[in-house]
């Protein structure tokens, strides 16, 4: 299918859908990042098929117009790349053809500052990545095991442990719980995967989740933590699993989710917890897998 320039904003106090303006929007893409700052949703990078950017745009809904982004001093072209909100910045890292670097992204000065390169990971795609408050972890992925824990503040990278952490895997998901980064799923080894682990930055050490109850295997599914639980979702494992599950690490213990009324089977879909409820949307019913 080809690539959309479109999109909406959905408002469920009204249940409506508002057009987002096409003028200043970026041209037609998929695999973009975007993050939410507060004021204004941000998107970068991205492919066609045919084509890399690293251009971006900002939305601001309160004057509905889009506000290109500098270029200047902004990361390699690339996708499949992750994207995080610290508060101040935006931290691009990683994807392909990146070559391990990143960039951070000041709105308020609309400039961009590169992320060390001499230490941190191999070049990596398919990871995912969380926001600790002060760090950025980024886990698994196509070609690194570690991954790696970056500091804005000092603008350096250190590897975290790898005593007891998941296996090598990529396309999984990781939520961070406001003390934990819990990764799940994936794909790895040749299998696809329905294990995974706890990392906890302050100790630096990894607890295997308990697979008693846990969904059966899947990729390119999706997450969200709820403020209690990780809650997991659809993917692929041939044919696409329209189950998901609910994980307690308080007691390490997995319950299933209702299969009544359950959206069909995807890959990819996204996923959003409102505060009450996990949102999910879109996907790709394809006829053969891919973690791309």
């Amino acid at each position: 299918p080809s690539p959309l320039s479109s999109g909406g904003r959905y408002n469920p106090t009204t249940d409506t859908w508002t057009i987002l303006p096409s003028s200043g929007a970026l041209s037609a893409r998929g695999y973009l990042k975007g993050v939410w700052t507060g004021d204004d949703f941000i998107v970068w990078g991205g492919y066609t098929g045919s084509q890399v950017y690293n251009d971006g745009a900002r939305y601001n809904p309160t004057s509905n117009t889009w506000t290109p982004l500098n270029q200047s001093g902004a990361p390699t072209a690339r996708y499949f790349h992750t994207a995080i909100w610290t508060g101040t910045e935006m931290i691009i890292w990683g994807g392909s053809f990146s070559d391990n670097s990143g960039g951070r992204y000041n709105p308020i000065t609309d400039s961009w500052t590169p992320t060390d390169q001499t230490t941190a990971p191999i070049l990596n795609w398919l990871h995912t990545a969380v926001w600790t408050g002060s760090e950025m972890i980024v886990f698994g992925g196509s070609l690194t095991t570690p991954g790696g824990r970056y500091n804005p503040t000092t603008d350096t990278w250190t590897t975290p442990s790898t005593i007891n952490a998941p296996e090598k895997r990529e396309a999984h998901t990781a939520v961070w719980t406001g003390s934990e980064m819990l990764v799940w799923g994936g794909y790895g080894n040749g299998h696809f995967m329905n294990n995974g682990g706890r990392y906890n930055p302050t100790t630096n050490t990894w607890i295997t989740i308990n697979n008693l109850n846990v969904p059966q295997a899947r990729y390119n599914h999706a997450s969200v933590w709820t403020g209690a639980e990780l809650i997991v979702w659809g993917g692929w494992n041939d044919p696409y699993p329209q189950d998901g599950g609910r994980y307690d690490p308080v007691t390490d213990s997995w319950q299933s989710t209702s299969l009544v009324n359950v959206p069909a089977g995807r890959e990819r879909p996204t996923g959003v917890w409102t505060g009450t409820e996990m949102m999910v949307w879109g996907g790709t019913p394809e006829t053969s897998p891919g973690t791309g």
